[in-house]
């Protein structure tokens, strides 16, 4: 019998700029959700300290923990860059992230990786090896401010590393190997895994499922992403019933998945964070959708996924 537990949450990517984060903590409290992962926006890297303390407060006044903080919006990819600064400053908001993380009480922090810019795909190499160096010393950080890992995620394209699962294994065996040569000084490194990315390459061949890069990552799976999509890995969308009529993810493969390799997962714990856009943004007809589109998809995962 397995003693892994599986939880539901949300990353409140919906809520930007359309609802207070009180409006979601209070949602997410009526629908029995535990765990939020904080989505990154532009203010978040320069607001204070205090708002975090208060966001953090706050939460907990509704039983909801921020367990992690994640990009939103694949803006920490300076390392595949070459134009001056970029680098510098990706290193400088990852740094203010695992500052955020640490105000909060989040167990883990991070994002994508970034990406390669199409027409300069012969620097992959190179930003990788970027990538890996930075985080390398932002695990040593992670550690100082006292956030317990560093995430990574894996991405559904060449131009956004790692996505093969040779790359996976490789980037994740690099990360898990510094970290075991220098454990009194940094958190581990792991990934948070979607459970709706494949690889389709440019001829339209598809090479790897969701499942199959699902597996790949598992033995550096520390979150995961909850969604669904279409067969092409294209729209991406929730779990209401309609959704699940065109939708391809079946939620209970990936929590059996789970279950059956506790084992070499480096947590007994994982959180699958309903990750989507919600409506369209800024308009009286869509907005007030968010909330329905929200209960229906928790609840829908809280039957399929969480394991306590």
């Amino acid at each position: 019998m397995s003693d892994l537990t599986l939880h539901v949450g949300l990353k409140t990517d919906p809520v930007q700029y359309r609802y207070s984060y009180e409006w979601l903590f209070r949602l997410l409290a009526e629908e029995g959700i535990g765990h939020a992962q904080l989505g990154s926006f532009f203010e978040m890297y320069q607001l204070p300290d205090e708002y975090f303390i208060a966001l953090r407060r706050q939460a907990e006044r509704y039983g909801v923990r921020i367990s992690s903080v994640f990009t939103t919006h694949r803006e920490l990819g300076g390392w595949f860059r070459q134009e001056a600064g970029w680098e510098a400053v990706s290193f400088r908001a990852f740094r203010r992230m695992i500052e955020v993380g640490a105000l909060l009480g989040a167990d883990a922090v991070g994002g994508s990786a970034g990406a390669v810019l199409r027409d300069q795909m012969e620097s992959k190499a190179s930003g990788i090896r970027r990538f890996v160096a930075a985080i390398k010393q932002l695990m040593g950080y992670a550690y100082e401010r006292g956030v317990s890992a560093l995430l990574i995620e894996p991405m559904s394209c060449l131009a956004e590393p790692p996505t093969l699962p040779e790359e996976i294994a490789a980037m994740g065996d690099e990360l898990a190997a510094y970290h075991a040569a220098n454990p009194e000084r940094t958190s581990p490194a792991g990934y948070c895994v979607d459970i709706a990315h494949g690889y389709i390459d440019a001829d339209n061949i598809a090479h790897y499922d969701h499942v199959a890069l699902f597996r790949a990552a598992l033995p550096y799976l520390r979150v995961v992403h909850l969604k669904n999509t279409d067969a092409r890995f294209d729209s991406t969308f929730g779990f209401a019933q309609n959704e699940r009529r065109r939708g391809i993810v079946q939620v209970e493969c990936f929590r059996d998945i789970l279950l059956e390799n506790a084992g070499i997962l480096p947590v007994n714990e994982v959180v699958g964070h309903l990750e989507i856009g919600g409506p369209k943004l800024g308009r009286d007809y869509s907005d007030h959708k968010l909330e329905g589109m929200l209960r229906e998809s928790l609840r829908y995962l809280r039957g399929t996924f969480e394991v306590q």
